[in-house]
C-alpha cells in the first residue's frame, strides 16, 4: 500500500485517493479511497479539526435537517461535515434527496457531484459535476472539481484542460494549481509537479493540504530532507519524519518509482543547466 501523509487538521485526503488509483499499474498496490476534491464550492462555515467537536457539529447539523430537509444550504452544510467524517455514503444520500427538491440549484450540483467521487462512484461524479457546469456562466471551483475527477478517471489530458479553463477565469487561484501539479505527478512528470506545487504553495491561501502535496512530490523526486521540512510546517517533527521516511521505503522497495524517480532528476537537471 502506498503511505499517506499523516492528517493536521485540514490535511489532504484527495491526493492519496488519486494517486493510488492512478499508479496502480506502477504496482504500488491498492490504497483506501478517502478523496475529498480541493476547490470550495459553497462557503459553508468552516468545520473543527478536532474530531470531537467535529463529531457533535455534524449531529447538530443532522438535527437541523431533520427538520428541514428541503433547506439546500443546509443539506450543502451537514454533507460537508458527514465528508469530514469520511461517511461518503451519507453525505451522498442527504445530498441526492437535496438535489431531488432542488433540482435547479447548481452549487448543490456540485456538492453533489464531490460527495459522488468521495464515495468512488466517479462516472456519477463526472455527471453530477458537468450539469452543475453553464459555459455561459463558468465557475473556476466547478471545473476544478471536474479536472480532479477526470484525474481519477485516468483522463490526465482532459483534466488539464479543465484546470487550465479554470485558471483562466481564476489566474493564480491555488487550489487549482495544486491540483494541476498532482495531475503532473499522476503522469510522472515530477519536476512539472513540483514547480506547479511550488507555485501554488507561494500564494497567500496556500494551505496545509497543498503543502503536504508538495512534501510528497518532492519526497518522490528523492528530496528527503526538503520534504521534511515542508511536512514539518504543519506536522509534528516525528510525523513528518515518519511520513518521509514511509514514502523512501516505498520508493526503495519499488523498481518503477526508482526509475521514475531517475527519469525526473535527468529531467531537472537538464532544465537547469
Amino acid at each position: 500500500m502506498f503511505p499517506s501523509l499523516a492528517r493536521p487538521a485540514l490535511a489532504p485526503r484527495r491526493f492519496a485517493a488519486v494517486l493510488c488509483a492512478a499508479l496502480a499499474t506502477a504496482a504500488l498496490g491498492g490504497c483506501k479511497s478517502a478523496g475529498d476534491v480541493t476547490g470550495s464550492i459553497n462557503a459553508a462555515a468552516p468545520l473543527p479539526g478536532d474530531p470531537s467537536r467535529l463529531h457533535a457539529r455534524v449531529e447538530e447539523l443532522g438535527r437541523r435537517y431533520e427538520s428541514k430537509p428541503g433547506d439546500a444550504a443546509l443539506a450543502m452544510d451537514y454533507a460537508a461535515g458527514l465528508r469530514a467524517e469520511e461517511r461518503n455514503a451519507q453525505a451522498v444520500a442527504v445530498l441526492q434527496n437535496a438535489v431531488a427538491r432542488n433540482p435547479s440549484n447548481l452549487s448543490l450540483l456540485a456538492a453533489f457531484g464531490k460527495a459522488l467521487a468521495d464515495a468512488g462512484r466517479l462516472k456519477e461524479a463526472d455527471a453530477a459535476l458537468e450539469r452543475a457546469h453553464m459555459p455561459e456562466r463558468p465557475n473556476w471551483s466547478v471545473l476544478s472539481a471536474q479536472g480532479s475527477v477526470a484525474d481519477q478517471l485516468g483522463e490526465h489530458e482532459r483534466a488539464r484542460r479543465l484546470y487550465d479553463a479554470a485558471l483562466k477565469i481564476a489566474p493564480g487561484e491555488p487550489v487549482v494549481l495544486s491540483n494541476l501539479g498532482l495531475s503532473y505527478a499522476l503522469s510522472r512528470d515530477l519536476p512539472r509537479a513540483e514547480a506547479t506545487l511550488r507555485q501554488a504553495n507561494r500564494h497567500p491561501r496556500a494551505d496545509a493540504r497543498m503543502r503536504q502535496n508538495l512534501a510528497l512530490v518532492l519526497a518522490l523526486s528523492g528530496k528527503y530532507q526538503e520534504a521534511e521540512e515542508v511536512a514539518r510546517r504543519d506536522l509534528s517533527p516525528a510525523d513528518a519524519a515518519a511520513n518521509i521516511a514511509a514514502i523512501r521505503k516505498t520508493i526503495v522497495e519499488n523498481d518503477t518509482w526508482r526509475k521514475i524517480q531517475a527519469v525526473g532528476s535527468g529531467e531537472a537537471g537538464k532544465r537547469r543547466s
